[in-house]
């Protein structure tokens, strides 16, 4: 990353001395928090899109937009369970992966949506409890796209994007987590190393143009119990390929389950001179 202030010096000095003082925890899933409210195509298109030519039901973060008050109660759930950091309802929501929908033109509104949301929720939580200050973490999905792999087994060399269009779609929610209030950047459920190369170049680029920078959270995903990313990298080749990147934190979630992550989890921990996240999903399918 670019040698640039943080953008709140107190702020990122705090969340360091929290960090190594005790763990933070991290909230939970969002998408299976918002299956419990039932919702139905109309609800997803509220005011906003309801004469939008195309189906939008099962598009979780254009919640942020139009059921904002169930996004923030999901939030305060998790707050209220006592977690420190609220990630954004925000994991597909870039250019690339709204395509799904036909809602490009919508992405830097959905993440300015999400963040100012998360951010409102976190801000009056810390007042109530100014000793546990919680944190806004905009977060940055994998696309539904890979730089790395065909997805035509025919052609191996054939690409659905490219380096550039990726970083494009990254910078641009990047934009908008920091303009609706984020306080920490996180790329997750990394299961593509150069995909996650696109986020940070895209992020350091922000940064610059900007003229301060905000911590950085890197978490990769284990794909089966071989160990290894989908493009096929350890967690320890994994880490030293974004450690350039000077994270506040590196990780791995969602995959195997906190039982079989674990030794992954180990792994990281002896590679690399940053903090360790882990925030695994509840395991492997029940086949």
């Amino acid at each position: 990353m670019i040698e640039l202030p943080y953008k709140n010096p107190s702020e990122a000095a705090r969340l360091m001395t929290d960090a190594q003082r005790r763990i933070l925890i991290l909230d939970g899933a969002m998408g299976s928090m918002l299956q419990r409210y039932k919702l139905e195509e109309s609800d997803f298109r509220g005011e906003r899109f309801a004469d939008f030519g195309h189906e939008l039901k099962g598009n979780n973060d254009l919640l942020a937009l139009t059921q904002p008050k169930i996004v923030q109660a999901v939030h305060q759930a998790y707050l209220d369970a006592g977690a420190d950091l609220i990630e954004t309802n925000s994991f597909n929501a870039t250019r690339v992966s709204q395509a799904d929908y036909h809602l490009e033109a919508a992405t830097y509104d959905l993440n300015v949506a999400a963040a100012r949301l998360a951010r409102e929720v976190c801000d009056r939580q810390s007042e109530r409890t100014p000793e546990q200050p919680r944190y806004c973490v905009g977060v940055l999905g994998p696309t539904s796209r890979t730089l790395s792999i065909s997805p035509d087994v025919n052609n191996p060399g054939f690409r659905a994007i490219s380096f550039d269009e990726l970083a494009e779609a990254y910078r641009e929610s990047t934009e908008g987590l920091i303009d609706g209030g984020a306080q920490i950047i996180m790329v997750e459920t990394i299961f593509d190393t150069l995909n996650a190369k696109a986020a940070l170049y895209a992020i350091d680029q922000v940064y610059a143009r900007r003229g301060y920078r905000l911590p950085v959270m890197i978490s990769g995903t284990i794909t089966d119990r071989s160990g290894r990313t989908l493009s096929g990298q350890t967690a320890e080749a994994f880490a030293y390929s974004v450690v350039h990147a000077r994270p506040f934190s590196i990780g791995l979630n969602c995959a195997l389950g906190a039982r079989d992550l674990r030794p992954y989890v180990e792994d990281l921990a002896r590679s690399v001179d940053a903090l360790i996240s882990a925030h695994p999903n509840a395991g492997l399918p029940n086949a």
